[in-house]
């Protein structure tokens, strides 16, 4: 039923194309998100904001894997889910976290390292080849995060360093997810996810829970849609079109970010947060784009380190 419909929306829509207006709709549905979580923490622990984003996803994704069959949450890799979904936890945790003490666009272009530990990652875990030049632009990324940082001349923020536990967590996340999108779908995927990192978060949430209140409970559940949402918009769109089409779109979520935080909570980043920014976003498209070469190569039978 979820493939039918899927069809039907984009029927005659090339796979980049898919794959680029999935990105989108994940990179604006994100920014709301993260301006959501940073507006409610100021009344809800983040702890509990994360537990109920992963069991709002949970309750969502649950209909959907029931109505589809045993073949959607079928799986010949569990351990690896469960180990995703430990490790999602934690990225959510501390993610989440991260946003209650920083300007959610310093957070943002932090973030965008993930691509960087990413590739340490695929050479550390999947014994991929890795190049000089993308060890290069491992190096740069590291660069970028600095200049943001500044430490040494700037109080290194607890928030700042939240963020970078979490852009790792998230790396190791999606270099999973590389190895089960072969055999599952994006649905299975997501709900795997939800379902191990509810319990975590619900261990994380309670020495600090409060209960919330009517409108608490409306934009908890919000989050949690949207989040939903964002997780199958992004992992489809990786299905669809190489990461060399989708991963520049990304980037919209810095400007996003920025405006949205500067309207609502009058934060606005300095200039070096943006410079570093540009460096970690440079350096992670030269690995994206390298990456897509190696496939390239790859398919070719001539594959070599790049």
């Amino acid at each position: 039923m979820i493939a039918r419909f899927y069809d039907h929306i984009f029927s005659g829509v090339s796979a980049p194309v898919r794959g680029i207006i999935l990105m989108t709709m994940a990179t604006a549905v994100v920014s709301v998100m993260h301006v959501m979580i940073r507006e409610l923490s100021r009344e809800v622990h983040a702890f509990e904001i994360a537990f109920f984003r992963n069991l709002v996803t949970l309750a969502f994704m649950a209909p959907m894997i029931l109505s589809s069959g045993p073949a959607t949450w079928r799986t010949s890799h569990p351990w690896l889910h469960t180990l995703r979904g430990i490790i999602g936890a934690f990225a959510i945790l501390t993610w989440f976290n991260s946003l209650s003490m920083v300007p959610v666009a310093t957070a943002t272009a932090l973030s965008f390292a993930a691509p960087v530990f990413i590739t340490i990652a695929a050479a550390l875990i999947l014994k991929e080849s890795v190049g000089p030049r993308r060890w290069a632009a491992v190096f740069f990324g590291f660069v970028g995060a600095m200049i943001i940082l500044r430490p040494g001349l700037l109080e290194i923020d607890v928030g700042a360093l939240l963020v970078l536990a979490s852009t790792v967590f998230w790396a190791a996340s999606l270099t999973i997810v590389k190895l089960v999108s072969k055999d599952d779908s994006s649905v299975t995927i997501v709900f795997y996810a939800a379902l191990f990192s509810t319990p975590i978060s619900l261990i994380a949430a309670w020495p600090v829970w409060v209960w919330p209140d009517a409108s608490q409970y409306v934009r908890l559940v919000a989050i949690g849609c949207l989040a939903t949402v964002a997780h199958l918009c992004l992992t489809q769109a990786f299905r669809e079109a190489d990461a060399s089409v989708v991963m520049p779109i990304d980037f919209c979520r810095l400007i996003v970010t920025t405006i949205l935080g500067w309207i609502i909570f009058t934060e606005m980043p300095d200039i070096w947060t943006f410079v570093g920014a540009v460096v970690i976003f440079g350096s992670t498209a030269f690995i994206t784009y390298r990456e897509s070469r190696l496939k390239k190569v790859k398919d070719d039978g001539t594959a070599r380190p790049i």
